[in-house]
């Protein structure tokens, strides 16, 4: 299995002009010192922050925006909109039922755009 992700790692989208946030609510009831993720911690905005402003043609504020400025591309703010789960995920690692989130996973936008995780939020911490 890959890193373990968990509530505060930093997410980016390859669309997006600023760095995410994961938001895990701690209703697995499993933790580090902060709830572990799974696959389908993937809603928008409960789980999946915005990404400042969205330069995908394919979401449809910013293509509005674009024919708007004659073909100049007009980024808009992000609203991420995730609709399948997180992928692969750890197959042989369950929480709650569901696959754990490892740091190599990746999540689509229906606007065309890809996320991943930069900073999975854990850390290894030498104990003297």
């Amino acid at each position: 299995m890959g890193q373990q992700v968990c509530a505060g790692a930093m997410l980016k989208c390859s669309f997006g002009l600023a760095p995410g946030t994961l938001l895990v609510l701690p209703a697995n009831g499993v933790m580090t010192a902060v709830p572990d993720a799974t696959i389908m911690d993937n809603k928008p905005v409960l789980n999946i922050a915005p990404f400042g402003m969205c330069s995908s043609l394919a979401n449809p504020a910013v293509a509005a925006a674009t024919a708007a400025a004659m073909g100049v591309l007009t980024p808009m703010p992000c609203m991420p909109m995730t609709a399948a789960p997180w992928m692969p995920g750890a197959p042989t690692v369950l929480i709650g039922g569901m696959p754990a989130l490892t740091a190599a996973c990746k999540l689509m936008c229906t606007a065309g755009g890809v996320i991943e995780i930069c900073v999975p939020g854990q850390s290894t911490v030498a104990v003297p």
